[in-house]
């Protein structure tokens, strides 16, 4: 398992938030010189639904989240540290029980 990155240098942060399920998620995106995006946020308390276009992986910096990816009967604890992809054109629940949970996701292509 690779480090969670805890710094990125010399990227574009967009200031205008990207604000989900009335404030209980929330992100930010940066953009590196190369034209890639990561997004990142903090998901409060609570259990959502996010359906994805371009295939991602989402890096739990802190904090805890249990996972369950479309089209799986599985539901995955993840932790800070660890790390889960999500397919493009698909989807993932994701459920917060205590505690902010904090995370990197990268758009892969």
């Amino acid at each position: 398992m690779s480090a969670i990155p805890s710094e990125f240098p010399n990227v574009t942060a967009i200031t205008k938030a990207n604000v989900y399920f009335d404030g209980k998620v929330v992100s930010h995106s940066i953009v590196f010189a190369d034209g890639s995006k990561k997004t990142l946020g903090l998901i409060y308390p609570g259990h959502y639904h996010f359906g994805t276009d371009k295939a991602e992986r989402m890096e739990i910096v802190s904090g805890e989240c249990t996972v369950q990816l479309d089209n799986s009967d599985a539901s995955v604890c993840y932790k800070g540290g660890e790390f889960f992809d999500v397919p493009a054109k698909s989807g993932f629940s994701i459920a917060v029980d205590g505690g902010i949970c904090e995370y990197i996701c990268s758009f892969i292509d």
